[in-house]
């Protein structure tokens, strides 16, 4: 699991006993030399068109409906389907890089050294070896200890692998890096936090999900309720320009300029096949035969056997935050030009000032800042209905973003918007929602409908952090077919999976409410925490600036 932000600030902020002095002297020592390489060749490389002499190529041109083909309007169009269950989106992501012939394009934050990690690496080095061209772009900040295995995977073939915005120095845990980069904090603090798969340039995936056992239900202590899109048609050449942006940009580094090695290509080969043996990379169990999604839909692995995929068809576009954007803890930044273009979340903030009817936001972590109220409060006194859905204090990975929150939560609730804070008490025993055992179920869904019209979906949290200081991506998309079934989906997961947080008759106290089974249940304290949970965040909560969430 990776590090939490409060742990990581208690690492910078902690004193320093004694007995480690010395290794700080030295960690300062490393620090004065891990700097970035220079001059590193990035040989330039641009996305392959789609084309119909590929297997995917072909089920593409036959998932079109044949009326827009034969009129040409489905040249400015895109089809879409929503990936809720885990298992049908992983299904999804390996069935592509499976059926892929030409090229596969892979952005991602994390992909983990796990079993699921592992397994798709290991098929992406498959589809290298039969000639398929792998491009990975993966952020470095959770690579901590797989230095191994990326540069073996690098060996392979027609398989390219560059690390973005990476660590010169202390490869070997996160607070070695964070040692190592003591001089360079403003630097290593924006992390690309894009999750892109495109194949064969007609086929594409993008959303919240990472690549990991906790983002497909295969994790022992946590697993997630997460959302993607699977797309094709016009939206996949906008994905895949923004891709190659970010892939030959000044912040991507080809994996051996950082990491050097002095084991042949053959040698990193096979320890490449010894890292993702069988034993240590099994085979996800498939989803059932004839199985459907929470929507009715069958794995899209089951229909591309058949031939044709079935779509909801609507105009969309791509966005994604400029790869400079990494520059502005920089003073030599232009100052004409900070913010690089719009941005995933000003992009999304546009939509969401037109709505004129009802608001659904989704995010795992929620901190809204004093414009955000602004518009909040404008928008409630015009009539728009708001609900938003987010991770409890009991759910969430990030206790100290949702001190955050919690600062909003009286206002919000004052204003009238829905909240909805999912509870891992409530997700493990949903019926619908996964397989979450004994894990503790916790929210990752990134998404937006506004007015029952348009669907935003991405890698967007609505938080500090993804709007100043991590890259984002997302897909906005006008279908009112995509709207209904986003918001089906949401009803699912406050029925099953949340608590709303309602004012109590004091206007000043909390209450948890849920209603099952026509009985209505009333908890007066943060749902599944204990005492001493909730007194240490309303002790450190107030002091951390919404800056540092």
């Amino acid at each position: 699991m990776k590090m939490s932000r409060f742990e990581v600030l208690r690492a910078r902020a902690g004193a320093v006993p004694r007995r480690v002095l010395c290794a700080v002297a030295v960690a300062l020592a490393a620090a004065g030399c891990a700097s970035l390489p220079q001059g590193v060749s990035r040989v330039p490389s641009t996305a392959l068109a789609a084309s119909p002499q590929t297997d995917l190529g072909r089920i593409a041109a036959a998932s079109t409906p044949r009326a827009e083909a034969a009129s040409g309007a489905a040249a400015g169009l895109s089809g879409f389907r929503l990936l809720s269950w885990s298992s049908q989106a992983l299904d999804a992501r390996i069935e592509l890089a499976r059926r892929a012939q030409r090229t596969i394009d892979l952005q991602y934050y994390v992909i983990h050294d796990d079993e699921t990690g592992r397994y798709l690496l290991r098929t992406l080095h498959d589809a290298a070896r039969r000639g398929v061209r792998v491009r990975l772009l993966l952020d470095d900040l959770y690579t901590a200890g797989m230095d191994p295995l990326l540069l073996s995977l690098a060996a392979t073939p027609n398989f390219e692998l560059r690390l973005f915005n990476p660590f010169p120095a202390g490869r070997g845990s996160l607070t070695e890096r964070f040692s190592a980069s003591l001089f360079d904090l403003g630097r290593v603090n924006h992390r690309m936090h894009n999750k892109l798969f495109i194949a064969d340039g007609a086929m594409a995936i993008a959303g919240g999900r990472n690549i990991g056992n906790e983002y497909f239900m295969a994790h022992g202590s946590a697993n997630y309720i997460d959302l993607d899109a699977f797309a094709l048609g016009a939206v996949v050449p906008q994905l895949a320009s923004l891709f190659d942006q970010y892939w030959n940009s000044e912040f991507s580094y080809p994996v051996a300029a950082i990491v050097r090695s002095e084991q042949s290509a053959d040698e990193l080969q096979r320890q490449f096949l010894e890292l993702t043996h069988p034993q240590r990379a099994p085979a996800p169990v498939p989803p059932s035969p004839g199985v459907k999604d929470l929507l009715g839909y069958p794995t899209l692995s089951e229909e591309m056997r058949s031939g044709r995929i079935r779509l909801i068809w609507a105009a969309a576009q791509a966005f994604a935050d400029a790869p400079e954007k990494v520059l502005h803890h920089r003073s030599e930044a232009p100052p004409e030009d900070q913010t690089f273009g719009p941005t995933v979340r000003s992009s999304l903030m546009h939509e969401l000032l037109q709505a004129r009817k009802e608001v659904l936001v989704s995010s795992p972590y929620f901190v809204p800042d004093v414009y955000v109220m602004q518009d909040i409060r404008e928008g409630r006194l015009w009539g728009v209905s708001i609900t938003i859905i987010t991770n409890s204090l009991a759910s969430t990975d990030e206790p100290l973003v949702h001190s955050g929150y919690q600062r909003y939560r009286h206002e919000l609730l004052d204003l009238g918007v829905a909240l909805y804070e999912v509870a891992p008490s409530r997700v493990g025993g949903s019926e619908n929602l996964g397989p979450f055992g004994q894990s503790i179920g916790r929210f990752h869904a990134k998404a937006a409908a506004i007015d029952r019209e348009v669907v935003f979906i991405g890698s967007l949290n609505f938080d500090p952090r993804s709007e100043r200081h991590n890259t984002e991506l997302g897909l906005i998309v006008r279908s009112q077919h995509l709207a209904e079934e986003l918001l089906s989906m949401a009803e699912l997961v406050k029925a099953e999976a949340a608590y709303r947080v309602r004012l109590g008759a004091d206007k000043e106290s909390l209450e948890w409410h849920i209603t099952s089974q026509s009985r209505e249940q009333i908890l007066f304290e943060e749902p599944d925490t204990g005492f001493w949970q909730r007194l240490l965040l309303r002790l450190i909560g107030p002091f951390v600036p919404d800056a540092l969430l």
